[in-house]
């Protein structure tokens, strides 16, 4: 497999091999030896897989006191995906990495723990992300996806949302920062 620095720390882009002929194809989605000599040395305890129309939004979520680590990938369709590095500390915080995951190239996104991720829907999609941390619903936050300071290059201009997601805040009010 391909493994592709990103312009977040700690973010990966992960290229894996795939084996293919006439009767289809084979790719390995996860190998702990591997991943970890990658830089992916997180145990998962939860895997989710959601399925979206096109045109769809889902993001941008984060957890705040229990942050989860996420590989993701898409099995079936093509999503456009995002990772915006919340992380106060870091010398990339309020910066966004956009992929496109599809089931054609199989590309993964390593987006690690402290990040707001989300995906655009760019056909229908089976999207499938391995998390490092359960779920906490109470923990969960949320960042508008069109933020003015963002400035997120989304491939649509009127996706549709989730009630929760339309009424997103801003990115500097989702952190509890003042804006500066």
């Amino acid at each position: 497999m391909e493994v592709v620095t990103t312009t977040i720390h700690g973010v990966l882009l992960i290229k894996p091999k795939i084996f293919g002929d006439a009767r289809g194809y084979f790719v390995e989605t996860w190998q702990e030896k591997r991943y970890r000599e990658a830089g992916i040395a997180f145990s998962f305890v939860q895997d989710n897989h959601s399925h979206s129309a096109a045109g769809i939004v889902r993001g941008l979520h984060f957890q705040r006191d229990f942050p989860q680590g996420k590989l993701v990938s898409v099995s079936k369709g093509r999503v456009f995906d995002v990772a915006v590095d919340i992380r106060k500390d870091s010398p990339t915080f309020g910066s966004w990495f956009g992929a496109e995951l599809t089931a054609e190239n199989q590309h993964q996104l390593w987006v690690p723990p402290g990040l707001a991720h989300g995906f655009c829907v760019l056909e229908e999609a089976n999207f499938h992300y391995k998390c490092t941390e359960y779920y906490h619903p109470e923990d969960e936050g949320c960042i508008r996806w069109d933020d003015a300071f963002l400035k997120i290059a989304w491939p649509l201009e009127q996706p549709t949302l989730s009630a929760k997601d339309a009424a997103a805040p801003g990115f500097y009010e989702a952190l509890g920062m003042e804006a500066v």
